[in-house]
């Protein structure tokens, strides 16, 4: 399995030095990002990609097995845990927020409620709240995680949060978004599946999106 775990490894290490680097060259984000449909379209392109390349690493190995796209072993268990998860990141952010600031540097977040372009916030954030939780968490808590279990539970849980956080090119959201991936991690770990994360991950998107125009 080093094999799938290297390219594994490269890929997240690229596509987090990619999201830097444009970072650092794009510029002010534009708050109105998710107003336009070409967003749509690049969201949908890059996370087709993104699920293409996990799904030829995953190939090299069991894909069943990688994916972790099983029943969890319990999911009162993993609703207790996906609590403390949400409190844990409240408090995080509650503290951190005031000083960081995350949500202005990720430019997802627009500053005011825009009615004419509500189709198009409206499947940007479909996307955001489904498709994006779906493939990030095959690619960080069930291919990445089962690569890097063999090596302690707990090294997997805590380098897939720190490359989960470090691929969306973030400098003061990285705590909140490590953190965040640290919780994941440990959910996938505690009830051997991605469903649970997929549905925090879904919750924790679409939460910040309404909260986003509505406040």
């Amino acid at each position: 399995m080093r094999t799938p775990l290297v390219l594994w490894t490269g890929f997240v290490l690229a596509f987090a030095g990619l999201s830097y680097a444009g970072r650092a060259t794009g510029g002010k984000p534009d708050p109105d990002v998710l107003y336009k449909w070409a967003t749509f379209a690049a969201y949908l392109i890059q996370y087709a990609v993104i699920a293409l390349i996990v799904w030829g690493i995953a190939g090299l190995g069991r894909r069943t097995e990688l994916f972790a796209l099983r029943r969890p072993l319990s999911w009162r268990r993993a609703a207790k845990i996906a609590v403390g998860i949400w409190i844990g990141m409240a408090i995080l952010a509650g503290v951190l927020g005031p000083f960081l600031h995350p949500g202005k540097e990720q430019g997802l977040t627009p500053t005011r409620w825009e009615p004419a372009h509500a189709s198009s916030y409206v499947a940007n954030g479909i996307l955001i709240a489904v498709l994006v939780p779906v493939i990030e968490e095959v690619t960080f808590r069930g291919v990445g995680f089962s690569l890097l279990r063999r090596y302690g539970e707990w090294t997997a849980i805590l380098l897939t949060g720190l490359l989960f956080g470090l691929a969306h090119g973030l400098v003061n959201a990285l705590p909140l978004l490590v953190a965040f991936g640290i919780g994941l991690a440990f959910l996938r770990s505690r009830v051997d599946s991605v469903y649970p994360g997929m549905l925090v991950h879904g919750l924790f998107n679409a939460a910040s999106l309404v909260y986003a125009v509505t406040n």
